[in-house]
């Protein structure tokens, strides 16, 4: 295969840029220009390695234009900013949603992706916040109706003197827990902040991160436990480690990327897969910007034992990369050769490796160790986009067989059955039979 010096991980420059009309949006412009405001918006969440997401583009920023004054439009890289992703649930590449009368529960944008659907669709919801701000149902989305949105006092747990221990000490979840004081004018401010939070956070970590709050002046014993001075302090309380100071900002938006980053270092690694199928292939692949890819030598070379070597190997590698969310695959020497031939691979150099993106149709291979330090020197390179690429044999994924998957356990040769020949007189009898 011919080598590029094209990167496999796109460090791509976003797609919009100033020129156009469609409002770059980030976790630190989110609540100023979307939250805070009265228009209504159409937001597109992308990843710049997504294919769909870069042939929406001309439409989208056509659309901009077209509504410009009328309707905002508007663009996240979810890739970069998964905090903002990840509070409104976006789970694939391009999502749209409308931003509405109630801008902390935007709609699924469920129309075309032509500029005139795109349009035509921003038009029918600009009609209905209308009609309904006209009867009454909703006045504009003023900031004061918005604090109480998104989130209730309900998210953020009551911590006291009595529950502290057993619910954040004792218990196996990360907290975010929040020191304040009635009085305290800042501690007034991060309330719906903290709320807002607390509500998607508890939503998108399935509770395994949780927002919590002591009033100070009450629950005295606990609050002098951990020295707090001044209000309100934010402490970080991870089981069996040592609570940290939040130095973060004291936005919705900042806490929430806090704890969604918190629970992802939390979060299992991928599983590793054998290709036993086409589907294992295609959707661990397919739902990833990269997938990794080890061809281990047969079980015959290594025995159970060396294969698990190199399994465990690539589990640590997937459990120290796991928040770039890669899938992780092996397959054993020639299980599947027209892979393997179309990454270069076949037939020597076992263990071998190839970082893949399906998408670009584009691999890589590990040129050093198939160790710790080789693979993560690999994935590295690969993450700050260099390491020489290439492009699939063929120009389409190769054909995948179904295979058997390892029983764990050594190999064994094909055993050969043992006839009796005692009675056979192959001579006499072959010569009969030819004459």
């Amino acid at each position: 295969p011919r080598v590029l010096g094209c990167s496999l991980v796109l460090s791509v420059q976003s797609f919009y840029s100033a020129s156009d009309d469609v409002v770059e949006l980030t976790p630190s412009n989110f609540n100023r220009e979307v939250i805070q405001s009265d228009s209504l918006w159409l937001i597109e969440f992308y990843a710049p390695w997504c294919g769909h997401c870069q042939n929406l583009t001309p439409d989208w920023k056509k659309a901009a234009t077209a509504l410009k004054g009328i309707v905002k439009i508007g663009a996240v890289d979810a890739d970069q900013h998964k905090s903002l992703g990840g509070q409104y649930g976006v789970r694939g590449f391009p999502t749209i949603k409308v931003f509405g009368a109630n801008k902390n529960k935007p709609e699924e944008y469920q129309g075309g992706r032509s500029s005139q659907a795109i349009v035509d669709g921003a038009m029918n919801a600009l009609r209905a916040l209308v009609k309904d701000r006209l009867s009454g149902k909703s006045g504009s989305s003023g900031y004061n109706k918005q604090q109480s949105g998104g989130g209730s006092k309900k998210d953020v747990v009551e911590l006291t003197d009595d529950n502290f221990d057993k619910m954040v000490l004792e218990g196996d979840d990360v907290w975010m827990v929040e020191f304040f004081a009635p009085w305290c004018g800042h501690c007034k401010n991060l309330e719906p902040e903290w709320a807002a939070a607390a509500a998607a956070v508890r939503e998108q970590t399935k509770g395994k991160v949780r927002l919590g709050a002591v009033d100070a002046t009450v629950h005295q014993a606990v609050s002098s436990r951990y020295g707090i001075r001044g209000f309100p302090t934010i402490k970080i309380f991870r089981k069996g480690e040592e609570p940290e100071d939040y130095q973060g900002g004291r936005s919705r938006g900042d806490i929430i990327e806090r704890a969604l980053d918190m629970f992802s270092e939390n979060a299992p690694a991928p599983e590793l897969l054998e290709i036993l199928n086409e589907d294992i292939l295609k959707k661990t692949c397919e739902d990833s910007q990269l997938c990794i890819i080890a061809v281990l030598p047969h079980i015959l070379d290594t025995g159970a034992a060396g294969r698990n070597g190199y399994l465990e190997v690539m589990m640590k590698m997937s459990e120290k990369y796991k928040k770039k969310m890669w899938g992780w695959l092996w397959t054993e020497a020639g299980a599947q050769m027209e892979l393997e031939s179309s990454l270069g691979i076949g037939g020597f150099g076992y263990p071998a490796m190839a970082a893949i993106n399906t998408r670009k149709m584009k691999f890589a291979l590990l040129r050093g160790s198939f160790s710790e330090t080789g693979i993560h020197e690999f994935l590295r390179e690969l993450s700050v986009g260099r390491g020489s690429t290439a492009t699939f044999g063929g120009g389409s994924m190769p054909k995948i067989y179904s295979v058997e998957a390892w029983d764990g356990k050594d190999g064994q040769l094909p055993v050969e059955e043992d006839y009796d020949l005692s009675d056979v007189h192959l001579d006499d009898d072959f010569d009969k039979d030819e004459l």
